[in-house]
Parts: structure tokens; sequence; C-alpha cells
């Protein structure tokens, strides 16, 4: 069976969405001709190349024009002055567009920099004079050194005139995501689909795609042309060749589309109606992923058949073996029954549909997911990720990181270990379906993915890294000489000691992030979190401590919040920037889901009635619920955000936070001491730690230390022993050290295994030595609880 998982468009562009390469690597265990191909990433240089610029112009010319006129006739000048500014410099735009995307991609001509940075004759937007404004306002001229920030702001402009001039469902990183979100209907979200990006720009990546079909069986058809420079990869689309070829229908053929976000919906749907249109019953057409999960779990509309075959749901690979093994792919129509997570459309003789409900439990497809789950290693060998921009859009380093760099990622365990958040979607697969994977083949299966794609980044996907495999994962990186760097969701939890942090820094971790939600102690225990803000305290010092950048995620307006919980939450929060042990976080508004806690309490308690009368606010996508009162606090939004910001990039941090708003609020009830007096108590644990140490549990410990340098007599002084730790310089008189230094070698992460059993061995016949490697503790030294 050939399979062709695709990936939609718009989402996050400087690397590919994981969903394609799990279920590749999944069909091709179960013997499938399988591969996958990332449209987002042709979507954006079928636009962004020199040929789909020339192309928007020429669709867009006129109207931006005339939008020019109207702007200017209502005294908006400003807005009349940017669209004439597009269409005037619109030559410079299809110029320069190829070099800014090579820029982003980690190539172009070094020299050409210094042109676009300083030729009066390069093209410019608002967002790119911003950006060179603030430079002068910060006293410095701008160098190459800020080309990538330049042409990401560069991008930015062009995607505002689309939005303005040419398609408003248009955004960078999702499309049309309010109308999946928000749409009563499935009939009015139809009529959305033919909106002008999908019907100039992505049907001619959807031709060119469907016209590579008769390659399919060589398993390398759908590759995103890894053997092209990013420039030159519109040359392929039938923009630039100047139409399509006929497109050729395949024997048999399941495509897969994956659809992460609610920004991906109506491009995946734009996908599905194009294939059935071109390819017939030859390929059966199925749907997925988180948005499908949460949303569409109850989407029977018989419309849908227009368009899909068939919705998988969770992880997918129990619905997919349960398809591959059943006779639908064949047309068969004789005994068609439910599937296992799979709800099928099947068209009638008469004209009519059949929609066939889901199993939704079976014993043995959830043992088979999960021995999947436990083994499986994402396959990546369609992806070129050298063709992917690497956009820097915020100079907070945490930000950084999200986009820039083009990050193999994965997961170290499907769903959440904690899985009891009250106001999370606790009753579905993503998030209560927790299983581990084997970690050390899938360790190995990444190092050979970055070495064959020259990417050593790691961003792994987990709802919450378990820290048991994180450590695992960390100490074969070591082991193999630390070639991967990688970061992640965790929880801030006492788990996370400042010995754990050091370890995983030296180890290769450099970020992660985490939600607080609610920085309180009462609103922690209301939303069932399962730490305390004195623990979240400890885990974020000892992150930072080990060089770990650090984000949180914030939630305000709580089914139960008050202005003042609120504050109190900001209060706290803007502690924590303050005592510098956050580089980032965001707030979201809470949006109360029909598969959460809370939710399913409210059921089972008979207080339905929390919840407005106008449920859901689609429909169609059905998640997604209102409850009463949430309006008050919408205004709380815009302050939350503006003081955030300034925090990130440390401005105004002594500000009190009643001063950020424009209405009445109550003052905080935290102390403004509160996160120091934490900090206080943590440091002072840390230096009690080391009393821990003893026989039996001398097994978990390790020398991160630099190694100790022997300093002769100077002015009298006694030799004695130096080395870093965590950058400071640590001293031992050579009595106390010289007998431990051949173990220390020994005891990094990095040594054989034989070498570390044979150290600690030594050691635990020996008190005297872990005597003495008690004064070594947070010098070098750390002591591990697992």
């Amino acid at each position: 069976m050939k399979v062709l998982t695709i990936i939609p468009p718009i989402m996050q562009l400087n690397t590919a969405y994981p969903s394609g390469a799990y279920l590749t690597s999944f069909f091709k265990t179960e013997n499938c001709e399988a591969s996958w191909c990332d449209l987002n990433i042709r979507l954006f240089y079928e636009i962004f190349s020199a040929a789909g610029l020339r192309r928007l112009f020429e669709l867009s010319e006129s109207h931006a024009l005339q939008l020019a006129d109207q702007a200017e006739s209502k005294g908006d000048d400003n807005t009349a002055f940017n669209l004439r500014r597009y269409i005037s410099q619109k030559e410079n735009w299809i110029e320069w567009i190829d070099f800014i995307t090579a820029v982003l991609c980690g190539g172009g001509a070094r020299e050409k920099e210094h042109q676009f940075l300083y030729s009066p004759f390069a093209p410019r937007g608002s967002r790119m004079e911003n950006y060179l404004s603030q430079l002068a306002e910060n006293g410095r001229d701008p160098t190459v050194d800020d080309m990538r920030f330049l042409c990401s702001f560069a991008l930015a402009d062009l995607s505002d005139y689309i939005t303005v001039a040419f398609d408003p469902q248009f955004s960078l990183v999702r499309y049309a995501e309010s109308l999946a979100v928000d749409t009563r209907t499935f009939s009015d979200f139809e009529a959305q689909i033919n909106s002008p990006v999908m019907e100039h720009f992505y049907k001619p990546v959807l031709e060119s795609l469907l016209q590579e079909l008769p390659a399919a069986s060589g398993g390398r058809a759908f590759r995103c042309s890894a053997d092209a420079p990013a420039a030159s990869l519109a040359s392929l689309s039938p923009v630039a060749a100047g139409g399509a070829a006929p497109i050729p229908k395949p024997d048999s053929l399941l495509i897969c589309i994956s659809i992460p976000f609610a920004g991906t919906f109506l491009p995946a749907l734009y996908t599905a109606r194009y294939v059935k249109e071109n390819l017939g019953s030859s390929a059966f057409v199925c749907i997925g992923g988180g948005f499908v999960n949460t949303e569409l779990r109850e989407a029977s509309d018989p419309a849908l058949a227009k368009y899909i075959d068939a919705i998988s749901y969770d992880r997918g690979y129990g619905s997919y073996h349960a398809l591959l093994n059943s006779e639908i792919l064949k047309r068969s129509l004789r005994g068609v029954e439910g599937l296992y997570k799979l709800r099928l459309f099947t068209a009638q003789p008469d004209g009519s549909v059949k929609v066939t409900e889901p199993l939704w439990q079976s014993p043995d497809f959830e043992k088979f997911e999960n021995e999947i789950t436990a083994k499986i290693i994402p396959d990546y060998s369609d992806i070129d990720f050298s063709i992917y921009p690497r956009m820097c859009d915020d100079a907070n380093s945490m930000h950084r990181i999200w986009t820039d760099g083009a990050w193999i990622k994965a997961y170290l365990a499907h769903g959440c270990y904690w899985h009891r958040c009250a106001f999370c979607d606790t009753s579905l697969d993503y998030v209560c379906g927790y299983k581990p994977t084997d970690i050390e083949p899938l360790y190995n299966g990444l190092l050979k993915t970055a070495r064959e794609k020259g990417v050593y980044g790691i961003h792994f996907v987990d709802e919450a890294l378990p820290p048991l495999a994180l450590k695992k994962f960390a100490l074969l990186n070591a082991r193999a000489g630390n070639p991967l760097y990688f970061w992640g969701n965790v929880r801030f939890e006492k788990t996370f000691t400042k010995d754990l942090a050091a370890f995983l820094s030296y180890c290769g971790l450099g970020g992660v992030s985490a939600g607080i939600e609610s920085a309180t102690g009462t609103g922690l225990e209301s939303i069932n979190k399962g730490t305390d803000i004195a623990s979240i305290t400890r885990a974020c010092c000892a992150f930072k401590e080990a060089g770990i950048l650090v984000h949180a995620y914030m939630i305000y307006g709580f089914w139960n919040d008050s202005p003042q919980t609120i504050i109190d939450s900001m209060e706290t929060l803007r502690q924590f920037f303050e005592a510098g042990l956050l580089d980032s976080a965001f707030w979201h508004k809470f949006v109360l889901t029909r598969n959460s806690t809370v939710y399913n309490q409210w059921q089972k308690a008979g207080t339905l009635d929390l919840v407005s009368s106008e449920e859901a606010s689609s429909a169609f996508a059905r998640n997604n619920l209102h409850f009463k009162g949430e309006e008050k606090f919408n205004k709380f939004g815009a302050p939350l955000e503006t003081a955030l910001n300034c925090w990130m990039h440390g401005d105004r941090l002594d500000q009190h936070v009643q001063k950020w708003f424009d209405f009445q609020v109550p003052k905080p009830t935290v102390n403004r001491t509160f996160i120091n007096n934490l900090i206080e108590e943590y440091e002072q644990k840390n230096r009690q730690r080391a009393a821990t140490l003893n026989e039996k549990n001398a097994a978990n410990i390790w020398w991160l230390g630099g190694s100790p340098v022997l300093c002769g007599s100077v002015n009298g002084n006694q030799k004695e022993y130096r080395w870093l730790y965590l950058m400071e310089e640590q001293t031992a008189p050579v009595a106390n050290l010289e007998s431990l230094i051949p173990l220390l070698k020994s005891l990094r992460p990095e040594a054989p295994e034989a070498d570390r059993s044979t150290a600690l061995s030594k050691l635990s016949k020996s008190p005297q030595l872990i005597k003495q490697l008690k004064k070594l503790h947070g010098r070098g030294l750390v002591i591990l609880d697992f």
C-alpha cells in the first residue's frame, strides 16, 4: 500500500511538524511504501520567491491602490503611503526576496548583506523601519549582524501587505484560524475555502505534488527538494513552469492529512477536496491530528464526505492499523463496521452518505498502540532542513530558541505523566494516555538523523518531559560526546533540584518551558497543578543557575478567578522576572473545554448551569465552550501583555503592578519580597544537601567540575588545586583532593560505564573517601535523587 502523509500550511516556518515523521515511520513498520511532504514550506516558497511575488503583485496591485485611495480619503495617510510604497517598490521586492529567504536559511552572499542594509534602493516596510529606528534609539548603527532580524521583519512586512491587500485570512504562522474555531456551521466554513491564497498559490503546490505521484513507489517522491537551494524552490512550481501537466492517477493511495492546529484546517480541507477531485476513488483520504482530536471529536456532518473518507483520532497507530487490515481500502462496502478510533464517511449507491461511528475502546488495539509508541523513531528522511528559514523577530533569548533553529522534533513520552490539571483536556489520549518511549533506541535514531541532516538540535514536544527519561537521554548524550542540544516542556516541581539541573545542562539541555498558570497558592490548588510556588521557585532557580533558559505559561480568567487573584498572580510573576528566574512568559486567557476535568466535574455535580447557553464557540468545532462571566476578564489581557513585554526586556520591573491598568484594580496581597524569601530558603536547603551523601546513595553522584589543576606555591601560599564549576573558580587544599582526583574523571557523565562502576565500587568500601567527597558538593560534585 502506498501512503502519503501531508502536512498542510500554515504554521511555524523554521522546521517540519513531527506528525509526518511519526506516521511515516509507523506506516513503514506496516510494510507500506510510505513518505511524507511538508506543504507548509512549499507554500511559503510559492509565495515568497521572485516568481511568487511577481504573481502576488499582478493579482493585488489594483486592489492595493484602491485601498490606498480609500484610506487617504478617510485621513489615514500612513496606510495609504505604505500600500503605495509596496506597489512602487514591487520590483525591488521581487529582486531581493530570494536573497532574503537565503539569508534566513543560513546562506546568501555576505557581501550583498551590506547592500541590503545600507542601499536606499533596497525594499523597506514598516516593521523593518521600526527595527532600524529602535537601533538608532539605542545609540547604534545597524550592521550585517542585524541581517537575520531585518530579513525576518521583511517577511513580516510582506505578510502584512498580503493580509491587507490580497487575503485577510493570511498570516505567516496560521491561516484562517478564527474561521476554524468560530464558524457556526460546516457549510459556513465551506464558503470560505476558495480564498485567494488557496486558489492562486496553494493550488499550484498541490498540482505539483500530485504530478510527483508516479515516482512514489521509489519512496522518495515527496522529498521537499533536498537537492535544490532554498532560493530556487519556486522554480519547481507550476507558477514558474507556466502550467501543470495532467495529473496521473495511482492504482491505490492512502493520503493522511495531519491537522495539528486550527490555522491548518482550511488548507487541509482544500487539500482533501483537490485530491478527491483529481484522484477520485483511487485515493482514500483521511484526516487526523491535534485539532481533529480536540475540536472535531464529534464531527459527523455528511458534507465532509465531499472531502474525506475517514477521520482518525488520537495517536493514529491503532486506527490506521485497523484500516490497513480491513477491506475498506479495497472500496468494499460489505460488513463495514466501526473501526478503532476511525469515523468513516461512505458514499452509498443512492447518493447518500453513511457515517460509521468509531470503536472508541479496544484492549487489543490499545496494547498495540502502546507497543508502537514505545519503540517508534520519527523518520525525517523526506525532509531537507536546509530550506527552512530561521526567523528572528525578538531579541529575547528564550523566544529566539523557538524559531531560530531547524529543530528535530520528537517526544520522550506520549501524554502527560501528571494529567490531573483541572483546566486541561484530561479525558483525551494526548494528555491521559501516558506512555514513555524506549529511550536508548530513540536517542540512537535521533543522533543518526542529526548526523544525516546536519541539524543537532532536538525540540521535545512532550506535554511534560518525564525527569527519569530526560536524565537517561541526557546521560546517553554525554556518553556520545554531547553532540545534541535539546529543550522542551517540563513541570516546575521539586524533582528538578539544583544538582539535577546542573547535570542536565552539562549533558545538553538548553531550555525549558512549563506552566505556572496561576501564580498563587490558592490558584495552584484550585486547578490541581500538583506543585506549589516554593517548588516552582526552586526549579526555576535550579535551571537558571545551570544556564538553562526558562519560559513560563500563565493563564488568567479562570472560572474562579477574581481581580484580586489575577493581580496577585501578576505580582508574583513580576518578582520572578525581577529575580532573574524567568527569561520569557506568555499570558493565555482561559478557555473552558468540553474534555477538561473541571467541565466533567460540573457535569457530575449537576452545575452545568455555569456553562453559557451559547455552549460552543462553533457548532462544528465543539471543544471550546463559553462559561458565564468569562467576558469580565477580557479587559485584563492588554495590560498583562504590555507589562510582560516590558519585563521580558528588563524594563519597568519595579513598577507597582496596579499602575499598568487604566481601570481600578486591587493592590496585590503578595509581599514584594515573597519570591526573594523563597530563594533564600532554596539556597539554605542546597547548603545542607551535602550532608545527605552516604555509602547508600553514593551511586547517584556525578562530577561536573573542570579538571583540578595543581597550583604551585606563590607568595608563601600552600599548593592547592583549582578548577571551574558553573563559571566560578573553586579551590581545595592538596590533602583534601589528591586521593580523589583519580576517581573524579570516572564519575563524569561521559565516562564509560565500566570505569564508573569501578570508581563506585571503591567508594562503597571507603567511608573516608565519601567524607572527602562531601566537601566537593556544590563545587562540581552533584547528588541526584534517582
